[in-house]
């Protein structure tokens, strides 16, 4: 198949949309790069799936610029900006066969036929749908729809793939599979990748980057790696990473009034720790034990080996932090504070 070659960079300036006098989206401004895999991660509510539509122009911008390559595309079309959508709820037609809702895009364009059925066949195969072009999607899993709505989407070739928590539907193991596809295929498009989700495992383990968004503003935007070990914000460092990192009260691991956030792996139980718990809670989950309880009336979640010494619950134990694993943050703004 030959893929698109031109720019796809995608660059958001000063980007607002308000709903009847309420602001979903304020002043965001964001650099994509060409053939970058960007994960727009949030809870609901934050506006992501809101930042997406304006990209594809389901949506227009109550003020700001989207840019696709070189070109403002506020006024451009959605049909016109060579951007493919992707959505929760797969959208196919139950009354198409597989080949026939791959290749509408291009009957729409008036390709010939003989062209759109290669075309389409070329993108099924790619994903492991060649054998289902005569069936409808009732006669097909789950899984297997996504990757038709994938198909459909590949087969335009566009400069710009915009998906919105298409993975959503998916039991736990066919989202670990359909993972692993989305991953390959954008290692062989030309394309880039703007990808909504909530899940925090599809964000670390797909993106080339991460812009974490919290009720309409970037909260962060990095690297996983970079998201997860320097999170910018309380926000961030108890969104990104499961369990959330635990935040301490001021004065409570060491002296200042600043909050520390440890993360559960970093927490330990020793019998000199200037921290005490009380052991509410342990989950013995075969690779790994977490033990929960509360230090003060905060949470707290500490993550240890399968086979290290386990409380029980209503013990009273005490916890250390190394200093170098600690994160520290303004009490009042909760925003990161390096040292």
């Amino acid at each position: 198949m030959a893929y698109p070659s031109r720019v796809a960079q995608v660059r958001l300036k000063n980007l607002t949309k308000q709903f009847d006098g309420v602001t979903a989206v304020e002043d965001i401004n964001l650099d994509i790069a060409d053939r970058e895999f960007m994960i727009l991660l949030g809870p609901s509510g934050c506006g992501k799936s809101t930042l997406l539509r304006m990209i594809a122009g389901l949506e227009d911008p109550t003020e700001g610029e989207v840019w696709i390559g070189d070109v403002m595309v506020n006024d451009v079309l959605p049909k016109q900006r060579d951007v493919a959508m992707v959505f929760q709820s797969y959208a196919l037609y139950p009354h198409k066969t597989v080949q026939e809702n791959i290749e509408f895009p291009l009957k729409v364009r008036k390709v010939p036929k003989p062209e759109r059925a290669a075309a389409a066949l070329d993108a099924a195969t790619s994903l492991g749908l060649a054998e289902y072009m005569a069936r409808k999607p009732g006669a097909l899993s789950g899984g297997q729809r996504q990757r038709v709505a994938l198909a459909r989407a590949i087969v335009r070739k566009p400069a710009v793939f915009c998906m919105d928590e298409p993975l959503s539907n998916l039991d736990a193991k066919l989202r670990g599979e359909t993972r692993a596809e989305l991953i390959a295929l954008h290692q062989r498009l030309a394309s880039t990748f703007v990808y909504v989700t909530h899940d925090q495992i599809e964000a670390m383990t797909m993106g080339t980057r991460i812009a974490v968004m919290s009720r309409g503003h970037l909260e962060q935007v990095g690297t996983p790696q970079e998201v997860y070990d320097k999170p910018a914000s309380v926000f961030v460092a108890q969104f990104v990473g499961m369990p959330p990192m635990n935040i301490l009260p001021a004065g409570s691991l060491e002296p200042g009034d600043h909050l520390v956030g440890v993360r559960p792996e970093h927490l330990h139980i020793t019998a000199e720790g200037p921290l005490t718990m009380m052991v509410q809670l342990v989950e013995k989950l075969g690779h790994e034990t977490l033990v929960t309880g509360v230090v003060g009336s905060k949470r707290v979640v500490v993550r240890q080996e399968s086979d290290e010494a386990h409380p029980v619950a209503g013990d009273l134990v005490r916890l250390s932090a190394p200093e170098a694993t600690r994160h520290r943050f303004d009490a009042t703004t909760e925003q990161r504070i390096d040292r």
